[in-house]
């Protein structure tokens, strides 16, 4: 019998773990290292979605793991008044990556940053209308959980005041076309924005995005939107926010995706890439606003801001991306990535898009062309993890079955193609059993 079945873990399990959200593998996870993690019978499961989209490096990575034990005999946690070097140097590094942005503040988590963020914004421009995408998702947490529209949202009794959502923009489905059937994505965003002054109290403070809303199923804002995203902001007197969560730190090909743009926001936060797996998030803005935030008294005053154990983790992975050129791998191996899945989409008519930039991109399945299959999608995710792969699937209404797929930066090109050839195998098996189910019923 597989040790993943033990009957005293599962029972513990359902007796003392509170659910929060989806359903958990049938596996008993008992280590992982670089690309795999690997269940009680050690078989190994290739980790495409890099544990939660957070290990930039893989799983113990060797540096990493020295830093941590190196750091932890020093210093992990101290009084929050107090400064450490790996606190100082963090921010020093972080800055001359995103210049302009010189003025940084370490905390723990992705929800943190951007409750961090949305809270200065509220403060220096002394407004409180806060902006996010229709599929947005920037935490859980007070402020985070107002500005997330993607799910979560009923049965917890109101929002924030003054949280308002516009259509994020999706080029498998536009709402607007231009003559040739591609988004329209300016008449969209000047639409968006007619509807947002209409329900506005003439108090817009900040509008927070994802440069590529991962959980709104890996929707990629089309080249041109994050300027034009600025100016609307800048003539409404609105700080833009940009939550690079999953997309900072070379994961899609450049250190920083709004680089891409040549669009630099008033506040940046990152998380999960940062801390390679340990929790470290990090906001970042201008002198400026930082110096007139804390004139007007911002107190975001935490238990674990300015950690140096995490801080130290932060500043090993910089060294690590930067000595490995993880940047240009993640730009090459995500051109090999894509090109794979694209030859997926030609082979099977259920794989209805993909889409995405370096390492991170999406699959989305359908049937009839564009019409979401579900179904489909959570058999293919089943059959994948039996065959030894792990992906995560994103399922919202109106949008089929979206695999997020964002290996860590450091797999190896053979570990990619095993993933491909899973992928294919499992779309097969899926095809096959939903065939048959098919059959059944009709006879």
């Amino acid at each position: 019998m597989s040790k993943n079945l033990e009957p005293g873990f599962w029972d513990s399990a359902r007796k003392h773990l509170i659910r929060y959200g989806g359903s958990f593998e049938p596996a008993i996870i008992e280590r992982a290292a670089g690309s795999f993690v690997y269940d009680a019978d050690d078989r190994p499961i290739l980790d495409f979605t890099s544990g939660q989209m957070s290990a930039l490096l893989g799983h113990a990575h060797p540096r990493i793991v020295s830093t941590v034990s190196r750091q932890v005999e020093r210093a992990a946690h101290l009084f929050s008044g107090m400064l450490s070097r790996p606190v100082v140097e963090l921010a020093e590094r972080l800055a001359a990556l995103a210049p302009g942005l010189d003025r940084v503040l370490l905390l723990s988590t992705g929800a943190e940053s951007n409750e961090a963020a949305i809270r200065m914004a509220k403060l220096v421009t002394g407004k409180h209308e806060i902006v996010a995408f229709s599929k947005s998702w920037h935490g859980m947490t007070g402020a985070a959980a107002s500005a997330t529209y993607s799910t979560g949202r009923k049965g917890y009794g109101p929002a924030a005041v003054g949280s308002l959502a516009i259509p994020a923009p999706n080029s498998f489905r536009p709402r607007f076309r231009n003559a040739d059937g591609s988004l329209d994505w300016l008449t969209e965003l000047n639409d968006a924005f007619d509807l947002i002054d209409s329900q506005s109290t003439g108090s817009l403070a900040a509008f927070v995005a994802e440069p590529i809303l991962s959980s709104g199923g890996i929707l990629e804002l089309p080249q041109g939107y994050l300027a034009a995203l600025q100016q609307k902001c800048r003539e409404r007197g609105m700080l833009l926010i940009l939550d690079e969560a999953q997309t900072g730190i070379g994961r899609t090909g450049d250190m920083f995706a709004f680089q891409r743009d040549g669009v630099t926001p008033d506040i940046l936060t990152l998380s999960k890439t940062i801390g390679a797996g340990l929790p470290l998030s990090a906001v970042m803005t201008t002198a400026e606003i930082e110096e007139a935030a804390h004139d007007k008294g911002f107190l975001f005053y935490t238990t674990h801001v300015s950690d140096p154990l995490p801080a130290a983790v932060g500043v090993a992975v910089l060294d690590v991306v930067e000595e490995e050129k993880l940047v240009d791998r993640a730009q090459r191996l995500g051109a090999k990535l894509f090109e794979g899945l694209s030859r997926l989409k030609q082979r099977y008519e259920c794989v209805g898009d993909v889409r995405g930039r370096g390492l991170l991109l999406g699959v989305e399945i359908v049937k009839d062309g564009k019409v979401p299959n579900h179904e489909l999608g959570a058999a293919i995710a089943a059959e994948a993890f039996r065959r030894g792969l792990s992906m995560n699937i994103v399922k919202l209404p109106g949008m089929g079955g979206v695999f997020r797929i964002a290996p860590p930066l450091t797999i190896s090109e053979e570990d990619l193609d095993l993933g491909l050839r899973i992928i294919s195998e499992s779309i097969e098996a899926g095809l096959a059993a939903n065939a048959s189910v098919t059959g059944i019923a009709a006879e």
